[in-house]
């Protein structure tokens, strides 16, 4: 899938807005980002209003590939060095100790930082002549807080519309949902990072590179979904049980118990329940990766990628398209349990947790 043609004066006018403290619709490989100066705290400011963010929130720097990461962090443990090497520009956030006076208002009232440097080559083209390559983007993800994250310039444009200066059109993100978060911020001599939030890069990988036991990340997949016969509503994950009993920090994006959520009520049910009641379904949206069982006039059946990274890479684009529909639910197949699927799974029961809690 190959990236719109870059006008190098529309990279540059980006560029020029954002150092005039200016909000834009920057493309990276994961979603689309509402970019501003990382550096200029009313710029920051700006995010937080047009996204209806709360204050407390940390929101990730944009790095260009070929910037330090000690101007905003104050050193770099063994792990994170490795991590950088072998992942960066792509899919992975590293949240470090914060250097005093950084990014302040990007932190969240917190000493750590989260950096990460994505792989899109228009967000690294902007990122390359901003501040001359050395400043940071504040780029959280371009929608009103808590909803579908977007994954087109026409899905930002719809969505907060004049509220930016300009949107880059890099074409359709090609992860498709956002980053992996791992916290290094604590790691001592020879440790092993967090994983804080699932996301673009798996767990797996990341074990790999740091030669470590998948599950010493600390990365606890939810064994309880949503129960499908009853539609209650998604149980938190076992992340967000242990932050809650532990009050575990650092606070990151996207770990809200009601996140990524359509407006529509979004249901997780195994697919037999689905296929059973599809013929009789009135008003439905349904996301899964097998084709429908038969024909119903008045329902919407979306087959995804039988694949993780597939069907990620769809998801947030679909799920955009159903709200549009005017249906009572949206009901999306339980994604499988092996750990390739920990992102999808994350995202949806968060996005079912806060359909339901915005429709209540």
């Amino acid at each position: 899938m190959s990236e719109p043609t870059m006008r190098p004066s529309e990279i540059a006018r980006a560029a020029r807005l954002l150092e005039a403290g200016e909000l834009i619709g920057l493309p990276t490989e994961t979603v689309y980002g509402l970019a501003a100066d990382a550096d200029n705290a009313d710029a920051v400011r700006k995010i937080f209003a047009v996204k209806g963010r709360p204050a407390d929130h940390p929101v990730i720097v944009h790095l260009h590939r070929d910037a330090d990461p000690q101007r905003w962090a104050v050193g770099l443990p063994d792990a994170a060095r490795r991590l950088i090497d072998a992942f960066w520009p792509g899919p992975l956030t590293l949240v470090l100790r914060r250097r005093s006076g950084m990014a302040v208002a990007c932190a969240g009232g917190q000493d750590t930082i989260a950096l990460r440097s994505p792989a899109h080559s228009m967000a690294q083209a902007v990122l390359a002549i901003f501040r001359h390559g050395e400043g940071g983007l504040a780029a959280p993800s371009a929608n009103r807080f808590g909803r579908v994250s977007p994954t087109t310039a026409a899905h930002v444009r719809a969505e907060l519309g004049s509220a930016v200066a300009m949107v880059l059109d890099g074409g359709a993100c090609t992860v498709g949902i956002e980053s992996t978060i791992v916290d290094c911020s604590q790691v001592q001599s020879g440790g092993v990072p967090r994983i804080l939030r699932p996301g673009g890069l798996p767990a797996e990988a990341i074990a790999t590179v740091l030669g470590c036991d998948p599950l010493l990340l600390g990365l606890q997949r939810s064994t309880q979904l949503e129960a499908p016969s009853r539609g209650a509503l998604a149980v938190e994950s076992a992340n967000d049980r242990r932050a809650r009993r532990f009050d575990i920090s650092p606070r990151v994006p996207g770990a809200l118990a009601a996140h990524y959520a359509p407006a529509t009520p979004l249901f997780l049910r195994a697919a037999p329940e689905i296929d059973a009641r599809w013929s009789t379904a009135r008003q439905v949206g349904v996301i899964a990766v097998h084709p429908q069982p038969g024909d119903n006039a008045s329902g919407t059946w979306f087959a995804l990628p039988s694949d993780a990274a597939g069907f990620a890479h769809a998801l947030y684009a679909t799920l955009r398209e159903l709200d549009t529909r005017g249906l009572d639910a949206i009901w999306v197949e339980m994604p499988p349990s092996d750990p390739a699927w920990d992102a999808v799974r994350d995202r949806l029961q968060r996005a079912s947790h806060g359909s339901r809690v915005q429709g209540a």
